[in-house]
């Protein structure tokens, strides 16, 4: 009996794995690695460019510190599993070699820019913000005198002030 039991829960999860329609999730592991970025690694890179273009590695060996292992695996959908491997050696600080399942192309890499232009036309800026508030609201008797209007305008002959006294009050 136990035996039938164990057959029956065993057929069931290959059937129930295996029904059509059923949807089973993607599973992706690692580092994203595609031949475009596999193209872009060249001899005597240093670290700092290698990680901008691959990212952190996966494994790192603390007996062989010259060299980086970059793993990805996915599995769509219930699918057979696809794993990549790369593994990268450096000399110091620089670029020595490529390992893996992908291939450096001889060719230099031009990527083509993803960056858009937008030519934007030249602000209206005759008037200030308090001025199109106020036009809004019809109040348009404000002094509209600048600055240097005010600097140009004529002052008084005299630099020193005048000062009123009234009646016969002046100090003696």
């Amino acid at each position: 009996m136990t035996l039938l039991a164990s057959l029956t829960l065993a057929s069931c999860s290959t059937i129930l794995n295996n029904l059509p329609g059923v949807y089973s999730i993607d599973i992706q592991q690692g580092n994203m690695i595609d031949q475009s970025m596999i193209d872009q690694i060249r001899p005597n890179m240093n670290k700092r460019q290698v990680l901008y273009i691959m990212g952190s590695p996966m494994l790192t060996d603390a007996f062989h510190p010259n060299r980086w292992d970059y793993l990805y695996s996915n599995q769509p959908g219930g699918e057979p599993r696809m794993q990549k491997k790369v593994s990268l050696f450096f000399d110091g600080d620089r670029v020595i070699g490529i390992q893996g399942d992908f291939k450096p192309s001889a060719l230099p890499v031009i990527k083509e820019s993803e960056e858009t232009t937008v030519d934007l036309p030249p602000r209206d800026l005759e008037k200030t913000m308090w001025e199109k508030i106020t036009n809004l609201f019809g109040i348009d008797d404000i002094d509209r005198s600048t600055e240097s209007d005010r600097l140009t305008e004529p002052g008084p002959a005299t630099s020193e002030p005048t000062i009123n006294y009234p009646d016969d009050s002046m100090p003696r």
